[in-house]
């Protein structure tokens, strides 16, 4: 039993919450903290959706969404948090310690949930009274448990869903949170629902997704889901397998019971390197897991049905049509998904104030934000907004497509700095680079380090963070040393009909060289591109080598370092 493990065992990883509690009350520092419970309290916490961040004495505090929905009491609520506990001491350099953003920011991540830094231990019970008030929770947004359920970030809205899966979502998140029995699982357990024909919830990369289907049953063709399982990115990517159920949207919640029994049962619980359920489900097979779920499964599972997943989407950036006659929602871009705490409250107030009664605040996986139930007549009023501004609907392709992950800003794992870059790159990009005009969006991922919490092998231009080695010994960087930040660099990743993890087409870039080698791959692309070929495509049809050719003919070209300690 690995070290995690044990801690887990020694006492259950929900009783946390209350410790928590105590702690804030006494006032206690992350020292006392440790004296009073040990190193394993700090695993454990993340079960009341708490990580600790780089700097002693804050945490990352994580915000449950399931599919992504808010209602405009809950969204003002979270922007106001924000506000009032996510900011840096004076020591820490409060204002002044992140030139993009100041202070009291946010983060919407790829999983929809929001992340806020800087929180100290004595503030978290007000702000989980704060969040009981309007429906919110933090608990369970980590740890090895399952984790927010994804859905479509427009449930009820696009005429391109077969029906709206929310309230399904909403009852298998209902279930598993505080859930004793399903909380301490062998590591962390992702779900994803969804009704809509474009599967922008990403089922293909989560250890569950239901798929819309359809089946004739008793005479009687009726509304469902079909599964897949086994997905996941990181180190040793994969894609879901499908297996042969048809569940019927009341049984969802049985049925995802039964994965997570079953991966209790005979997952590994011994190296975390390799216990994810993506593992399991690919050394056992599709077909026995199956088997095992269906001797768990309390009701009845026929077989497949007739799947009604046309491709994927995963972007609702613009002004939209809504089914509903006379209204419209309206997709924000959020560059690597930061922003202000203020500016988010801000856009939950303009949701109360141009929008109907059933008007929402929905986050969506690539880390934008949508505003739903707009009257068309309101929709210039809210466009004129000062957040409108910041955080358009009609977004250059790079800004579209940009995520970031959080970095070593914060992150005790990442290599490199991601959110600052990312928002830089993507708007110098949009600057110096004509895409053709039939690519609205280029999906350009930056993880700082392997474990891909931004999704970096699903994008049409990946990163994952390196220090390198620069072989030139006259160069160096502002400390005068050659060791740089840099990065893998990939191309060709994309989900849906044609899915495919890129192609990690160089190592060790050194970050300045990456834009000159984007410039003349996005110059040769021009050239080359056929009808409506998108940029992923092209670059799975260009040999790898010879797109190394390319960026090398950039002015600043990309093979010119070496990962550190090669």
């Amino acid at each position: 039993m690995n070290t995690v493990e044990q801690h887990k065992q020694e006492k259950h990883p929900l009783d946390v919450i209350e410790d928590l509690r105590e702690y804030a009350d006494e006032g206690l520092s992350f020292e006392e903290i440790e004296e009073r419970a040990g190193g394993g309290e700090w695993e454990r916490l993340k079960w009341a959706g708490m990580y600790t961040q780089k700097q002693e004495d804050f945490f990352m505090v994580r915000t449950k969404v399931p599919g992504g929905y808010l209602t405009p009491e809950q969204a003002e609520v979270i922007g106001e948090c924000a506000d009032d506990y996510a900011t840096a001491p004076p020591e820490h350099g409060g204002e002044e310690q992140n030139e993009l953003w100041g202070d009291a920011y946010l983060d919407i991540t790829t999983r929809q949930d929001i992340q806020k830094h800087w929180i100290r231990v004595e503030d978290v019970p007000e702000l989980w009274q704060r969040y009981q008030d309007v429906g919110l929770t933090t608990i369970q947004g980590c740890g090895d448990s399952a984790r927010n359920v994804l859905g479509c970030p427009a449930a009820g809205l696009d005429d391109h869903e077969c029906f709206n899966a929310q309230p399904v979502i909403d009852a298998v998140s209902d279930f598993f949170t505080e859930n004793r029995e399903y909380a301490n699982l062998p590591r962390k357990f992702k779900m994803t629902i969804t009704g809509c024909t474009h599967d922008c919830a990403q089922s293909q990369i989560n250890d569950v997704g239901l798929v819309p289907a359809k089946k004739e049953i008793d005479g009687e063709w009726l509304y469902g889901f079909h599964a897949r399982l086994g997905g996941g990115l990181s180190d040793g990517p994969r894609m879901a397998s499908n297996i042969d159920v048809f569940i019927q949207p009341e049984h969802a919640v049985e049925f995802c019971r039964a994965v997570a029994q079953t991966f209790k049962e005979i997952g590994d619980r011994h190296n975390r390197g390799v216990c994810r359920m993506r593992y399991l489900v690919q050394q056992v097979g599709p077909e026995k897991f199956e088997e095992a779920i269906r001797d768990r499964c309390t009701v009845d599972l026929p077989q497949r049905g007739q799947g009604l997943t046309t491709g994927y989407k995963g972007d609702h950036v613009g002004v939209h049509d809504q089914k509903q006659d006379g209204l419209q929602y309206v997709g924000f871009n959020v560059i690597a998904g930061r922003m202000g705490g203020d500016e988010f409250a801000e856009a939950a107030r303009a949701a109360k104030k141009y929008g109907t009664e059933e008007s929402s605040i929905r986050l969506a996986t690539d880390q934008n934000f949508l505003i739903t139930h707009v009257p068309e007549e309101n929709v210039d009023d809210l466009l004129a907004e000062p957040f409108a501004q910041e955080y358009s609907p009609n977004p250059g392709a790079f800004s579209r497509g940009a995520v970031g992950c959080t970095g070593n800003e914060f992150c005790n794992y990442a290599i490199i700095e991601t959110k600052k870059r990312t928002k830089r790159w993507a708007r110098e990009l949009d600057e110096r680079i004509d895409v053709p005009d039939d690519v609205d969006v280029i999906r350009m991922h930056m993880s700082g380090c392997s474990a891909s919490c931004a999704q970096p092998q699903i994008a049409d231009i990946g990163f994952r963070g390196e220090t390198v080695k620069l072989e030139d010994e006259n160069s160096t960087n502002a400390e005068g040393d050659n060791i740089v930040e840099g990065m893998d660099f990939g191309l060709g990743g994309a989900l849906g009909a044609d899915n495919e993890f890129l192609d990690w087409v160089e190592t060790a870039v050194p970050a300045d060289a990456v834009i000159p080698a984007l410039e003349r791959l996005f110059e040769v692309f021009a050239e080359e591109k056929r009808d409506d070929e998108p940029f992923y495509a092209w670059c799975r049809r260009v040999d790898n080598g010879r797109l190394r050719e390319i960026m090398q003919q950039a002015d600043a070209p990309v093979a010119r370092g070496v990962a550190h300690g090669d």
